[in-house]
């Protein structure tokens, strides 16, 4: 009892200072190294590593051996590397599955020492070896949220600059200066590219292909076809950020609809992983009755079965596209 008590005050304590850093630290942090490079001037970008612009001799790993071996399986390094770029965590693909399995072997250990079920380790070892996956895929989807809130106002810019009589990739060097992070990032990383000799459409693909957002496809296929065929860009792109501000405004509707949906989703996944866990702690008896006899067993499979395809479903129901 004493070691569930000491594990609960480690989670609460790492929960309460990981939550204080987050929301409170880092946000600090950053306004101030962002305050810093305004007052540098020039000098801030000097600092930036020649190795975002060459992504395909990036390293996986700075293990040897992993980095060979993840290199070798491009069909598991390739979509790793999209996921850690387009969540923008500075961490590499051998140091997402170092710390996937650490993640995975703690969690079963503390599951099978906490609660004396070797169920239990098995139970929240994938969970927890899952987790660092769920964490990037949580911060790509918010990164991708706030790029698709800045994007218009970064195509004004834009399309001011070039009315100003700018050319297409000063303006773009402007967006990547004036804008934050997403939205700036991305187009300093596009002017660098194209700056340091890759072809502008070529550049220009690779943005629309590493940003997953229609959005930035449009923009793509317009600046595309205007260097072909010519036309006013200032006002495409003019029209563009308009029609994007009003998809946008349409889509926090179909989010307002749909947040009862999936706030039951929510409620109805979680509430028997809960309940599990809270007869592990009351009533471990029970549980150890349900997992021994081998129809408990055949009723917690069928159980996790029923309770994965529901949540499909109800994913499915309230995943509105728009």
């Amino acid at each position: 009892m004493s070691l569930l008590v000491l594990l609960a005050f480690v989670a609460v304590f790492a929960g309460v200072v990981g939550t204080y850093w987050l929301f409170i630290l880092k946000p600090e942090q950053q306004s101030t190294e962002t305050l810093q490079r305004r007052l540098k001037g020039t000098a801030a970008p000097e600092k930036r590593k020649a190795s975002k612009i060459l992504r395909a001799d990036a390293e996986v790993s700075s293990l040897d051996q992993l980095d060979a071996l993840l290199k070798r399986v491009s069909g598991l390094n390739r979509p790793l590397a999209d996921l850690i770029e387009q969540s923008g965590v500075k961490i590499s693909v051998g140091g997402l599955l170092i710390a996937s399995a650490a993640l995975g072997l703690i969690a079963f250990i503390v599951g099978y020492i906490g609660f004396r079920l070797i169920v239990a380790g098995l139970i929240l070892a994938p969970i927890f070896a899952f987790a660092p996956f769920f964490f990037l895929k949580w911060k790509r989807t918010k990164r991708i949220l706030m790029f698709e809130e800045q994007f218009p106002e970064a195509l004004d810019l834009l399309a001011r600059s070039l009315r100003a009589g700018h050319a297409l990739t000063t303006g773009i060097a402007l967006v990547a200066e004036e804008m934050p992070a997403p939205v700036g990032p991305e187009f300093r990383l596009l002017y660098d590219r194209q700056n340091f000799g890759m072809p502008f459409p070529d550049a220009l693909r690779d943005f629309g292909e590493r940003i997953p957002v229609l959005d930035a496809k449009f923009f793509t296929t317009a600046v595309l076809i205007q260097r072909e065929a010519g036309g006013n860009l200032s006002e495409v792109l003019g029209n563009l950020s308009s029609v994007i501000r009003e998809r946008f405004r349409v889509k926090r509707q179909v989010r307002v609809l749909s947040a009862h949906g999936r706030i039951t989703g929510w409620v109805l996944s979680g509430l028997p992983p809960a309940l599990a866990a809270a007869f592990m702690l009351t009533s471990e008896n029970h549980i150890q009755t349900l997992v021994n006899e081998p129809l408990g067993q055949q009723m917690i499979m069928g159980a996790i079965g029923l309770q994965v395809t529901g949540t499909l479903i109800i994913r499915k129901l309230v995943d509105i596209e728009y």
